[in-house]
């Protein structure tokens, strides 16, 4: 579902390259600078044809007050059963504070125009990825 409460599913990412990435929440630091990284470099990831869909479980309200305040402009989902992340393989037990948890993998994906993934990074760094991921795709 997108911000805007708009039904939504993978044939959405059809028909051009697009990015789709994984974050645990938003307002987080680390989701909030990946996203703001996203945001400034999404003009030469547009430039080289490429969309960007960003996912996580917060609720489509949650994700519109986020995408105003930090002024995203590339699509947020919403997947509060988490079934996308699941599929991806972008859900799963991981460390936090120093405790073990099950929750969304910070992870991204590149996909070719049919929708098929080219790329796919898990446990991802929000500090620089989105500088270290135009160096692979060569943007």
């Amino acid at each position: 579902m997108t911000a805007e409460g708009e039904a939504c599913t993978s044939s959405v990412f059809a028909g051009a390259p697009a990015i789709v990435y994984f974050y645990p929440a938003a307002f987080t630091p680390g989701c909030t600078t990946e996203a703001c990284d996203f945001r400034d470099h999404l003009d030469a990831l547009s430039a080289g044809g490429y969309r960007v869909y960003a996912v996580s479980g917060d609720d489509p309200a949650t994700l519109s007050r986020f995408a105003a305040e930090h002024a995203l402009t590339y699509t947020l989902l919403s997947d509060p059963q988490h079934a996308a992340a699941r599929a991806w393989g972008a859900w799963g037990e991981k460390t936090v504070n120093g405790e073990q948890t099950i929750g969304a993998l910070r992870s991204t994906f590149v996909l070719d125009a049919a929708g098929r993934v080219i790329r796919a990074e898990y446990g991802v760094d929000p500090v620089g990825h989105v500088a270290r991921l135009r160096e692979a795709l060569a943007l």
